[in-house]
């Protein structure tokens, strides 16, 4: 007979920790036992402050008022990450979340744009992203309910303390029932005929029994791997960075509603404007940099001074063979590393949950559940880490041994077939459910200057005039809205700035 699972315990807090507690207090707090352990001591990452926009669905779910969450977690808006210096020095981009122009019935934009460019006609394709120029301009508002617009609204994340979201999040399940323990443990016990975990013995002889276990320990991977084993597989040789240094500084500079990323001689660095403060990193290969040389180039490019020591972070890009194993399931950086590129961290804990849910065990875990979920944990790892290899191939730079490497590296089959398929006459091939729609594909393949050969023949409908109708037309509807929208700042201002500490 197979056990029913009816209690969970989840291991380690932060972010990974407290959504997964809070999503299951929301959803199966009636039927099921929840324990969260963690310890204050051992403490969290905690440096991954920005999003997208699936987070907004995450906090609707839980039914989180979204002014309440961003004046408790000190947060802002984010519109999309500009890109500096990636595909060459002095060059800039935007991959923005929203739609890139209006399709001319069936065409995608960008295949109407392209023919554009073939004939002179325009070379500025960011010019039709309304997250884009939205967020160029420093501006955000939400629609309101008497507006009426061709245009699709702003697509937004947040960028927030994801120390502040913990303890949000934290409040929240401790009130619909999550029991909290406070402590370390000391080891895992294990059941001697089928090697599931049986309990976790505290350092004070308590034990936390379980019948399913989230391990959200963090890069210790305490159940997953220090308990069980599971393997992990490296992807250093495709994602060679391995450090990040990390420090807040005062703001200063443009309040803007979007995440920068610019490329350094090693790596990148990050720049997240929050309502308090800036959050800054340094991520680079340490095989190319040493640690000092990229401590020197994060502090000589903060907006503002910095409000703590620099903390060095050591990681290897990779998951782990197994998300779920036995009955632990690993969420958060437990279950593997993608540097935070593409703000895709919080993202990966988030669909972690969502299978969860979705694949909860009634009367015993059924090996055919367990190979589902795996899979697609799999899959969604494998595609959103070629979508980050992408920035790092199709690149200009050779001016220092890390991109002229990374120039030359061989990519992942499937990002190799992506490549070719988009050069060639600018199509799109992805997977129905995978994380990135169309939209981002193309925003980066342009960006990063792979600009396709051809274009869609349903483009070439229009004559020269009424291309240039059309075209015109997309930028005037981006205007008319652009001339009512309120700055990002004063949209803060107005309904969700942060209450005096």
């Amino acid at each position: 007979m197979h056990k029913p699972i009816r209690s969970i315990v989840i291991v380690g807090g932060g972010t990974a920790g407290w959504m997964s507690a809070a999503a299951l207090a929301r959803v199966a707090g009636k039927t099921h036992k929840l324990h969260l352990v963690e310890s204050e001591e051992i403490g969290t990452v905690g440096v991954g402050e920005a999003t997208i926009p699936p987070i907004a669905t995450f906090n609707r779910v839980l039914g989180i008022d979204e002014d309440e969450f961003l004046r408790a977690t000190n947060g802002t808006i984010k519109l999309g990450i500009e890109f500096k210096d990636w595909y060459r020095p002095g060059h800039r981009y935007m991959h923005a979340f929203g739609a890139l122009g209006r399709p001319l019935g069936m065409t995608q934009f960008h295949h109407v744009w392209r023919r554009a460019n073939a004939l002179g006609l325009d070379g500025d394709w960011e010019q039709y992203v309304y997250n884009t120029v939205a967020a160029r301009a420093l501006r955000y508002g939400r629609p309101g309910p008497q507006r009426r617009t061709p245009l699709e609204p702003l697509t937004h994340a947040f960028h927030f303390d994801a120390g502040l979201y913990a303890a949000f999040l934290r409040r929240f399940a401790t009130e619909r029932g999550v029991v909290r323990t406070e402590g370390k443990i000391r080891r895992t016990l294990l059941n001697a005929f089928n090697g599931h975990v049986e309990a976790v013995e505290m350092e004070n002889g308590t034990k936390i029994e379980g019948d399913l276990f989230i391990d959200c320990s963090g890069f210790r991977g305490l159940l997953i791997e220090q308990a069980l084993g599971t393997g992990f597989e490296d992807w250093s040789h495709w994602l060679p960075c391995d450090r990040a240094w990390a420090v807040p500084c005062a703001n200063g500079g443009e309040f803007t509603p979007y995440t920068r990323s610019t490329a350094h001689g090693a790596g990148w660095q990050w720049r997240i404007p929050l309502q308090h403060r800036i959050g800054n990193g340094h991520v680079f290969a340490s095989r190319y940099m040493g640690e000092e040389q990229a401590r020197d180039i994060l502090m000589a490019n903060l907006d503002g001074q910095p409000q703590a020591d620099p903390r060095l972070l050591r990681f290897t890009a990779g998951r782990r063979r197994k998300m779920w194993n036995r009955n632990v399931i690993a969420v958060g950086l437990s279950s593997g590393f993608l540097e935070p590129l593409e703000s895709t961290s919080i993202h990966l804990v988030q669909s972690a949950i969502t299978r969860i849910l979705m694949a909860l065990p009634n009367d015993g875990i059924d090996a055919v559940e367990v190979d589902d979920f795996n899979e697609k944990a799999r899959v969604e790892y494998e595609r959103i880490r070629d979508f980050i290899i992408l920035h790092y191939k199709a690149t200009e730079r050779d001016d220092s041994p890390f991109w002229r490497d990374c120039r030359s590296m061989e990519v992942p089959d499937e990002l190799a077939r992506r490549m070719r398929y988009f050069a060639s006459h600018g199509r799109v091939s992805r997977v129905y459910d995978e994380l990135f729609l169309d939209v981002s594909w193309i925003q980066v393949f342009l960006g990063q200057g792979v600009i396709p050969r051809s274009w869609h023949p349903l483009a070439d409908q229009l004559s020269e005039t009424e291309l240039r109708e059309f075209l015109d037309e997309v930028k005037g509807m981006i205007r008319h809205e652009m001339a009512v929208l309120p700055t990002h700042a004063d949209f803060i201002a107005r309904h969700c700035a942060a209450r005096p500490s």
